[in-house]
């Protein structure tokens, strides 16, 4: 399975971006999706994950801003984010693991990231 992300760009605060993460292969009944995040000299942060049952959860640092979402016709996870911060400021990678349909820590499969900036 191959992860394309998409989307990033340079927006200033409080605007929108949607990004979407698209795979080679169809992820199947079973699979856990998610989003990271990586400023450089950090370490990677979790974002966002949905399974395929349709469990969503985020974390703190973005709920009720971000949207994670999978279209699975189309084979794309997405992240729409709102109201953005300088604080978002990362590359965001998407990560799948089809072999289960819930979440752990580890991943199959992951994209080459697309960046995010935020400006003031």
């Amino acid at each position: 399975v191959q992860l394309v992300e998409s989307g990033g760009g340079s927006v200033q605060v409080g605007g929108s971006l949607t990004l979407s993460c698209a795979s080679s292969e169809d992820t199947g009944s079973r699979y856990c999706m998610a989003w990271f995040r990586r400023v450089p000299g950090q370490a990677r942060e979790w974002v966002a994950r949905i399974v395929s049952y349709g469990g969503r959860a985020y974390a703190d640092a973005v709920k009720g801003r971000f949207t994670i979402s999978v279209d699975n016709a189309k084979k794309t996870l997405y992240l729409q984010m709102n109201s953005l911060k300088p604080e978002d400021t990362a590359m965001y990678y998407c990560a799948a693991e089809t072999s289960r349909g819930y979440c752990t820590e580890t991943y199959s499969y992951w994209g080459q990231g697309t960046q995010v900036t935020v400006s003031s």
